[in-house]
């Protein structure tokens, strides 16, 4: 059996920062990958991010019927390639606010992650009391954006909400243009950004890991497969589990930590009793208001995506951190039921603090069999009053003038029950959280409870999800988790 310092399962935002990270230092690190290398040129290009969902690249999930959705089974688009879901996503680099981590726990404030942030990002603007240069990361803000995505955000501006030029600095409410991680005029994953020549890093891709090995309480290895292949690893100092808010909890109930009821139902052996596993499932949302152009929309910029314009607001007096962050495309986002032509745009309705809860699920001994993934999207009252007032705003957007030149008619909702219209359209704003969270399943330096050698770091650890795109603090996650490693030796 190959042994190496530290086994590392899952290429994605997290699990790319901890092996690169580790693997820097010498460390003999190897990092199992379910997926394959990241070479569809859809990956490198911003504006091919709808054609890789539904791929082969796509883990491709769908949820349980909602309850609040009329039944409907909403699809999640993971990435199941080197860079996990970065090399799928909008490519959106949003911190969070600073309130967000403050119930995270020792170690996790903003004060004390801010150091990790800076660290890995290497921002087009240079380096200041709250921005990196330098890092592996590139992250770009200054480019000349779409006229609809400008104009969406000037009448932002005229409706009262202040232009912020960096939601990643002191504070992120305010409208303005999306940070990227685009390098070059192409995506920046984090395969790219972390998985370079590293003599001490072995990638094993079309691994796909079975369970974890466990002597006793320590965990000291991993099974997986490869092409129908069993194949065994060992792990002298630790095993980092980076698989996402889908597969981390899946890896660990099959493997016997879990609930114990619930692992007893497929037969599995039952090691640490940790009922939190799988549970506090929770997402951001996105509900569509989309209207018809005045005249033909400009086709995409090249080395953009359709969407990168936002805006951060507060449905309520009193929280913390904005709990509202529309997202506009200078494209129709038809789904479903929805028609209208193709000269149109949208404004995307999100919700980025939500308090529903669900969870997920085993439905099977065997790894590769669907999960029981149920967010209980809106069932939380304050979420549904939160998406309403968030459909609400961007439909007054809509009507200020600097949106005359190319606002036509509302086509969705239109007429529709604005309520009506947010159970029939609502669709994930790609930002899966909570389901090893710190407190419950790990520790504050990210050990599992009750087994050593083991951790978890992806945004699975989230108590709760950051008011924002989750990416770019699953890199921080990652860059942290590499630290609590280095002090452990």
């Amino acid at each position: 059996m190959d042994t190496f310092d530290v086994v590392v399962v899952g290429a994605g935002s997290a699990g790319a920062a901890v092996a690169g990270r580790l693997a820097g230092d010498g460390m003999r690190v190897l990092l199992l990958e379910a997926g394959g290398p990241d070479t569809d040129p859809d990956i490198r290009d911003p504006g091919g991010v709808f054609r890789l969902w539904g791929g082969p690249d796509d883990y491709n999930y769908f949820t349980a019927p909602q309850r609040h959705l009329g039944g409907r089974r909403l699809h999640w688009p993971r990435g199941k390639v080197l860079g996990g879901s970065s090399s799928l996503n909008g490519m959106i680099f949003v911190r969070g606010a600073a309130a967000d981590f403050d119930g995270w726990g020792p170690g996790w404030s903003y004060a004390e992650v801010l150091p990790y942030f800076k660290r890995l990002e290497d921002f087009d603007r240079g380096a200041d009391d709250y921005r990196g240069a330098g890092g592996p990361v590139r992250v770009i803000s200054d480019y000349t954006p779409h006229p609809v995505n400008a104009a969406i955000v000037a009448a932002a501006v005229e409706q009262g909400i202040p232009f912020n030029p960096d939601c990643n600095g002191e504070r992120a409410d305010g409208a303005g243009f999306c940070q990227l991680t685009i390098k070059d005029g192409h995506r920046h994953s984090t395969a790219t950004a972390y998985l370079g020549e590293r003599p001490t890093l072995e990638i094993r891709t079309g691994a796909r890991a079975r369970r974890l090995l466990l002597r006793g309480r320590r965990c000291v290895g991993v099974e997986y497969t490869k092409d129908g292949t069993p194949h065994r690893v060992g792990a002298e100092h630790q095993v980092v589990v980076s698989a996402g808010t889908l597969e981390s909890p899946r890896l660990l109930m099959l493997s016997g930590l879990g609930d114990p009821a619930a692992l007893r139902q497929h037969d599995i052996p039952v090691v640490e009793k940790l009922p939190e596993v799988g549970r506090n499932l929770h997402d951001h949302a996105l509900v569509p208001v989309i209207v018809a152009a005045r005249r033909p929309v400009p086709p995409a910029l090249p080395g953009l995506q359709a969407m990168h314009s936002q805006l951060f607001w507060r449905s309520r007096p009193g929280l913390p951190a904005p709990d509202v962050q529309p997202l506009f495309f200078h494209i129709p986002l038809y789904d479903g039921e929805m028609t209208g032509p193709a000269d149109a745009f949208t404004l995307m309705a999100g919700i980025v603090r939500p308090e529903s809860r669900g969870h997920l699920a085993l439905t099977s001994a065997d790894p590769d069999a669907p999960l029981h993934i149920d967010p209980a999207y809106l069932s939380a009252a304050a979420d549904r009053a939160c998406m309403r007032a968030a459909v609400e705003l961007c439909r007054e957007l809509v009507r200020a003038d600097a949106l005359k030149e190319w606002a036509g008619g509302e086509l969705h909702p239109g007429d529709r029950d604005v309520s009506d219209h947010i159970a029939r359209t609502l669709v994930t704003y790609h930002h899966q959280a909570g389901t090893c969270a710190m407190g419950s399943v790990v520790d504050h330096r990210l050990r599992v409870h009750g087994i050593e050698g083991l951790r978890v770091a992806d945004v699975s650890i989230m108590p709760t999800v950051t008011s924002g795109n989750t990416n770019a603090p699953a890199i921080m996650i990652g860059e942290r988790c590499a630290d609590l490693v280095r002090e452990d030796l």
